[in-house]
């Protein structure tokens, strides 16, 4: 029997974090994972470099930028870990970095060396990492945490479950930390894909498929939620950053709207080059604002045709509803198998905000992706995944 101070189950962001804080804090630690390399989401993330963080994040703009049943649960661990708390730990281990887009932070070189700094802190702070390790069963008896392992049995008083949710399988997602919550008598709220490409019912497709490949700047909307962001078609539906965002607010059924041209206006633009460019087709006139097939698209779903100086203004109205304001119903998603998040997970009601402690089960603790709180696209998950281990490997 392997005894501890404490054991972390799941080694990624948000273990290797909360084990290398308990480890800092004097305390024998051991970090296990069922796979055979640590930080597998870190190294393949954001084309691997990793979208770290996000320079945006403060205490007013967590508040909509996370999703969870009680949004305001996030805002403890969060204040209390920034990204500039991150930022100076990447800075001190020399390893570059740069931002790209709306405060998206990604290191300059490979992913992997933010899982070497890591494992290199654990390694330091007197951890343990043991990999290829599978979770047979957990038992507590008495103040004690029993778990029983393809190593062998170890135990400890603290366990912290770090296992993160269903999303990309193929890397080894089981969701075995929302039965450890199950067991303990923790509730769930629903799980879901989020940050996942949308698909097409076939006679959709059949529109859309022809423009695969094709992106576009727009605005899209799912009641009054909306991002400005990059659409990309794709043979199954709809993917890109705008996609992506607006999954984690999408249900089956739900209609959302886009502006593939924000900002213009595309009735008076056409109206504006009717004299000068009246012989031309119409679906050419309005490539000049939009990629040919799109502006094809566009004209063919709104039953208009011929040349440009044949359309008055009630027309070109009717032409600018499909432009901006196009409404498009998916069918589904993409699911678990390219969701770079899971929706939903271990209640929030049912853990300390300061110590992610379960308020039940003492000395049981859950972290980063399998709480129910999902952060926008862009280094959000993975800075609730390092503040929340941090929380964890504190207490």
């Amino acid at each position: 029997m392997m005894r501890f101070d404490a054991i972390i189950i799941g080694a990624g962001a948000a273990g290797l974090m909360a084990a290398i804080e308990t480890g800092r804090s004097g305390r024998s630690v051991c970090l296990i994972d069922h796979t055979a390399r640590p930080g597998e989401k870190i190294r393949i993330s954001g084309g691997g470099r990793c979208n770290f963080t996000n320079r945006e994040l403060d205490h007013l703009t967590a508040r909509d930028r996370f999703l969870s049943q009680n949004p305001r649960f996030a805002l403890s661990a969060l204040s209390r870990y920034s990204p500039q708390d991150f930022i100076t730990r990447l800075d001190r281990a020399g390893i570059a970095w740069h931002e790209k887009h709306k405060g998206q932070l990604f290191c300059d070189g490979k992913a992997s060396q933010i899982v070497d700094m890591l494992t290199r802190d654990l390694r330091e702070a007197g951890g343990t990492l043991s990999l290829d390790t599978t979770v047979e069963t957990i038992t507590r008896e008495g103040t004690d945490f029993h778990v029983t392992t393809s190593q062998g049995l170890m135990t400890a008083p603290k366990l912290v479950i770090a296992t993160g949710g269903k999303s990309i399988p193929k890397m080894g997602a089981t969701g075995i930390g929302y039965k450890i919550a199950v067991q303990f008598g923790l509730s769930l709220t629903e799980t879901r894909p989020a940050l996942v490409p949308l698909t097409f019912a076939e006679q959709e497709l059949v529109k859309t498929k022809p423009l695969a490949g094709t992106a576009i700047p727009v605005t899209i909307q799912h009641n009054k939620t909306r991002f400005d962001e990059d659409l990309l078609f794709t043979h199954r539906g709809l993917s890109g950053p705008a996609i992506l965002q607006i999954s984690s607010y999408w249900r089956d059924g739900d209609p959302l709207t886009l502006d593939l041209l924000p900002g213009q206006n595309i009735a008076r633009l056409l109206a504006d080059q009717r004299q000068e460019k009246g012989r031309m087709a119409l679906h050419n006139a309005l490539a000049r604002w939009l990629p040919e097939k799109i502006a094809a698209l566009a004209v063919a779903e709104s039953g208009m045709q011929g040349r440009l100086a044949d359309q008055n203004n009630a027309k070109l109205e009717h032409l600018a509803t499909y432009v901006h304001q196009w409404q498009i119903k998916p069918v589904g998603s993409e699911g678990y198998r390219t969701a770079e998040v899971t929706l939903g997970g271990v209640s929030t009601k049912d853990l300390d905000a300061k110590t992610m402690e379960a308020k039940s089960q003492p000395g049981l603790f859950f972290v980063g992706e399998v709480v129910d709180v999902t952060g926008w696209l862009g280094g959000y998950n993975f800075q609730w995944a390092w503040a929340s281990g941090f929380a964890a490997g504190k207490a």
